[in-house]
């Protein structure tokens, strides 16, 4: 039975490379880059032996607990349709402890379990100063692939029973992305930094955290037999075997009570209540904006694209912050950005309804009660950003003269967005996912003007916010000052584009009503 498992994992990994040329060429490109990476991070590891103990032990300890949390974690974002699950394997005469073995061991032979193989013999290398060391490091190693293939495995059947809808998955690879680009910045900062008075102190204090914990234990214990501090050793391998011990207990319980279970379907729930619709009032406008709301908190192309906003702000800030422009400047980055993505966010709303826009034209809502009613969630979420995000801003950059400037930059921009959404959207809609569909599956189109559309309603948007800018700059109201000189400019202009975008998009709505409900239900 070995072989067999053994023979379906090789058959597994080699089918990866046989989805078409296009695929196995990325594959082969991601495995070289991979690769180089691989040594060299040994390389780094290997040369610790040149070092003392104490620097050694802090970047181990570092550097190991990171390559611990991926394995830990990354399993929980990957596809559900996990190959090994368990549960696949429920028919064969096999006894759950051999099972759970059986899986454990084909779950070994991947290609991130040889790359901490190898960073296990590299750590090897960088302790083989003295005996008790190296001894050591071997034990400390071999508990640490153990734990990261068990983890990994536990990781999978969390995600293969709890984690296997879409609107989980997709919740969760957001996650993942805001902690990749929020990691960018921190890593181009750490490569950049002198590494002696700058990025190891850093180490030594995230270090300190974690060689107790049980992520850091097994990688601290060789720094502990090196000083001769053999009850620390003893201490430290006593809690990563029992942080083992525990996640295969965990995994060996929650593999039985998987077999022992049908598998998870996706159920609808339904709730008792009007929800939104009690909050807002009984007219036409209220109705709009309490459907605009459920939409935001249940429907997937909406929650996870604004759940994506803050993403961009992150970046921007990070290449600012590796360029070595000033916090002066930076701080009028991240509200007035996500503001001005989240005005933009409303500029293709209509072709999201599908045919549920056909109760817009057949109770002849309108047009004003429509655009009003849809960007209701986009003003309750906008306003108080620009508002506490603004103070939050200047209180961590130090400069309180520029509150005023900076609230008035990001309402006018939230507001002028929104009001070139509506115009927009009534305008110039194009093909949108369906509901139900995830917020990253665009449908095909034989003609789309999306690009166009996008690109022009976000220049648009950007456009009206240079006044505002050039007040705070170059202000030409000598008497202001002119951070109040952008407030008072920015408020009102971003209004007035508001206003008038809502009645000039809402009179568009009641033109094209059919032709507009012929185009969203044919998405």
């Amino acid at each position: 039975m070995v072989k067999q498992f053994l023979r379906l994992k090789l058959t597994l990994l080699a089918n990866a490379f046989r989805r078409g040329p296009l695929v196995a060429s990325a594959m082969g490109l991601v495995l070289i880059y991979s690769a180089v990476l691989f040594l060299i991070a040994i390389s780094a590891v290997a040369n610790l032996r040149s070092t003392t103990v104490e620097v050694a032990g802090a970047t181990l300890v570092v550097f190991g607990s990171a390559v611990l949390i991926g394995f830990l974690v990354m399993p929980l974002g990957w596809n559900a349709d996990d190959p090994l699950d368990p549960r696949r394997f429920s028919y064969l005469p096999l006894t759950r402890i051999k099972l759970a073995a059986l899986l454990l061991l084909v779950g070994a032979i991947s290609i991130p379990t040889v790359m901490l193989v190898g960073l296990t013999i590299a750590q090897i290398v960088a302790w083989s100063g003295t005996v008790a060391s190296a001894l050591v490091s071997v034990l400390s190693g071999l508990i640490v692939i153990a734990t990261a293939v068990v983890g990994a495995r536990l990781a999978s059947l969390i995600a293969a029973r709890y984690l296997s809808t879409r609107r989980l998955r997709e919740g969760f690879g957001i996650v993942a992305i805001t902690l990749v680009v929020a990691s960018l910045p921190i890593a181009v900062m750490l490569a950049l930094a002198d590494y002696q008075s700058q990025v190891l102190p850093v180490i030594r204090r995230v270090a300190a955290v974690l060689e107790w914990t049980p992520l850091g234990v097994a990688f601290s214990a060789p720094a502990s037999a090196a000083t001769g501090d053999s009850s620390d050793v003893v201490a430290k391998l006593a809690i990563a075997l029992g942080f083992l011990a525990i996640l295969a207990a965990c995994w060996y319980f929650l593999m039985g009570y998987v077999l022992a279970r049908p598998e998870r379907s996706a159920v609808e729930t339904y709730r008792s209540g009007l929800g939104w619709f009690r909050l807002m009032p009984a007219t036409p406008l209220g109705a709009i904006a309490a459907r605009s709301l459920s939409y935001w908190a249940r429907d997937a192309r909406y929650f996870v694209a604004l759940a994506a906003i803050p993403i961009i702000p992150i970046g921007m800030v990070a290449a600012l912050l590796v360029g070595g422009i000033g916090a002066d400047v930076i701080a009028w980055i991240p509200v007035p950005v996500m503001c001005l993505f989240l005005g933009w966010s409303a500029h293709n709303d209509v072709a999201h309804d599908n045919t549920a826009l056909w109760t817009h034209v057949s109770a002849h809502t309108r047009g004003a009660d429509d655009r009003w009613g849809r960007i209701v969630p986009n003003l309750l979420v906008g306003i108080p950003l620009a508002v506490v995000g603004s103070i939050i801003t200047v209180v961590i950059v130090g400069n309180d003269e520029a509150l005023p400037g900076l609230i008035g930059l990001s309402l006018c921009v939230l507001f002028a967005g929104l009001g070139i959404s509506s115009v927009s959207s009534a305008a110039f809609p194009y093909a949108a996912p369906l509901p139900g569909h995830g917020a990253f599956i665009q449908p095909q189109a034989l003609v789309s003007n999306a690009a166009t559309v996008q690109s022009f309603t976000f220049a648009l948007s950007i456009l009206f916010a240079l006044p505002v800018l050039a007040v705070v700059f170059f202000n030409p109201f000598t008497e202001l000052q002119p951070h109040w000189a952008a407030f008072i400019v920015g408020v009102p202009l971003g209004l007035l584009v508001l206003v008038i975008g809502v009645y000039w998009g809402g009179r568009i709505m009641v033109r094209r009503g059919p032709e507009l409900l012929a185009l969203s239900s044919q998405n």
